[in-house]
């Protein structure tokens, strides 16, 4: 019984340690983390639409709250957050939400995004649109920008049982900074902006 213990121990410390690993690679292989939520479904990987308006999508009754929220990695100095903190949509019918990114600080900064959706088994049925995450944004001091992610819940999760109980989903993007070389901070400085200017950045599509 000792040993059972044991071994549950060990196996529960070797899996925290994998979790543990793949939060720091979102930080330094964006590439990575992605393949490996992909592959495995860890962080409630979404669906990609390439071409939402592809097939017409019947709209249903069932109402799902959309909760936005945002963090920001060890050291990076932007400010992140929700224009909106939820919306209520029907199932399969498309919607649109804003992030707002703005960097206080004196130079240039380089970062880039990784997400999740809570519970982690409604991430096959949240099909995003436009998005900006795994994409490298560059601010100069001073900039803001505002960035969308367009989005449907897929009327697949209708059908599955599973998630009859599951009447809000979370979604949350995280911002890391990248290095930047010499040559890249050098041409983008010459550019800096004065803090009072706000930039509305254009969609991001995959």
């Amino acid at each position: 019984m000792a040993t059972k213990k044991a071994n549950s121990r060990i196996t529960a410390m070797m899996l925290g340690g994998i979790v543990v690993g793949m939060g720091g690679m979102a930080y330094a292989s964006v590439p990575l983390y992605r393949i490996f939520c992909q592959v495995t479904g860890y962080g409630g990987t979404t669906q990609r639409a390439d071409n939402a308006h592809a097939a017409p999508i019947e709209i249903q009754d069932r109402v799902m709250t959309i909760r936005f929220d945002s963090s920001l990695g060890a050291k990076m100095p932007w400010k992140f957050n929700p224009n909106q903190r939820e919306v209520s949509v029907r199932v399969g019918e498309q919607a649109i939400a804003f992030y707002q990114a703005s960097n206080p600080a004196e130079r240039v900064i380089k970062g880039t995004s990784t997400f999740n959706v809570t519970p982690q088994k409604a991430g096959r049925y949240f099909t995003k649109v436009e998005c900006f995450c795994f994409t490298e944004q560059i601010l100069l001091p001073g900039e803001v920008a505002q960035m969308p992610v367009t989005f449907y819940v897929d009327p697949a999760i209708m059908n599955d049982r599973n998630l009859d109980d599951v009447t809000t989903i979370t979604l949350s993007y995280t911002f890391f900074e990248i290095e930047m070389d010499e040559e890249e901070r050098a041409a983008h400085q010459t550019a800096a902006l004065p803090a009072t200017n706000t930039y509305q950045r254009n969609p991001i599509k995959y």
